[in-house]
């Protein structure tokens, strides 16, 4: 059974990256997650290589937006800019509120964001850890955050182990009348159907 889709959308990409096989996994995350996009900026990786890594193939099911540069990027309408970045003053993700819309982006595991790419940003991120991740696995980290916020789950139990289970989500029904059953539908309802 599959979880009901969380309201809003968000995309996911990445600045400067050369590494093929980290932007594959990444894009793989990004479609297992359901990504509404992808996209890249300045980054130098051969799409040949990084199948090795997406073996979803992502970009035959996820847009996947290609920018030359920061001042190129453009994003959806009222999308808003998270950068994911290992800066003291950055907002540390257990703590951090994900935007109903946004676009995920993550630099080169050396370098970094750029300065332009930060000053874009309308949040930036950080995952507590002790040193900087490999980039799919921050990526896959963040969006699993999201999930968590964003998605239908129990309640987690005081003690270990699982909740109870989510009742189903409401969907519609076949009407349901308190008296009877208007002629007009009555008449067209395969027998059986009629009653109140």
């Amino acid at each position: 059974m599959h979880p009901a889709r969380p309201r809003g959308y968000f995309g996911i990409g990445v600045e400067g990256v050369s590494k093929s096989a980290n932007v594959g996994a990444l894009l793989r995350t990004a479609h297992a997650f359901g990504a509404s996009f992808c996209f890249t900026v300045g980054a130098g990786f051969d799409t040949r290589a990084s199948r090795a890594a997406d073996t979803a193939d992502a970009p035959s099911h996820v847009p996947l937006w290609r920018f030359p540069s920061v001042e190129a990027m453009a994003l959806p309408e009222r999308c808003e800019l998270v950068g994911i970045e290992l800066l003291d003053d950055a907002i540390e993700l257990p703590s951090f509120r994900h935007p109903l819309s946004a676009a995920y982006v993550l630099g080169p595991e050396r370098a970094g964001l750029s300065d332009a790419m930060l000053a874009r940003c309308r949040h930036v991120v950080r995952i507590p850890t002790r040193f900087a991740l490999n980039l799919a696995v921050a990526g896959a980290l963040v969006l699993y955050d999201r999930m968590l916020q964003h998605g239908r789950f129990a309640e987690r139990p005081v003690g270990s182990g699982g909740g109870e289970p989510l009742e189903p989500a409401a969907s519609h029904g076949a009407p349901v009348f308190r008296r009877h059953v208007p002629a007009w539908i009555a008449s067209a309802a395969p027998a059986g159907d009629t009653e109140a």
